[in-house]
């Protein structure tokens, strides 16, 4: 593999959970329009703090559920509120399988 190869294979942007972004700051990362973002939030794959969308503050955490939900469509087909259901399936197993590495360990 070339390393321009895998320079682009490891390319990414990475987000703490407690890193606040705003509108514009979650469309930028995730390359959104604003509009799709609002269907995110409509149907739960992402929840913002503040009542306003001009306020609006999203976790870290968002970036990679909007990513997640993206693949879910695009690769599977899934509708939004599919991505949406498996994206808290998947972060529920996730939390299931850290308990139990920790009551084995």
């Amino acid at each position: 593999m070339a390393k321009g190869d895998l320079l682009k294979l490891l390319s990414g942007e990475i987000f703490e959970e407690e890193i606040e972004l705003s509108l514009a700051d979650l469309c930028r990362a995730c390359q959104l329009p604003a509009e799709r973002v609002f269907e995110l939030v409509e149907q739960g794959v992402i929840e913002p703090v503040g009542r306003d969308p001009a306020r609006w503050r999203f976790q870290g955490i968002s970036v990679r559920r909007v990513r997640c939900a993206q693949r879910l469509e695009q690769d599977l087909g899934v509708n939004v509120a599919g991505a949406a259901l498996a994206i808290d399936l998947l972060e529920e197993l996730e939390r299931l399988r850290a308990r139990l590495r920790r009551l084995e360990g």
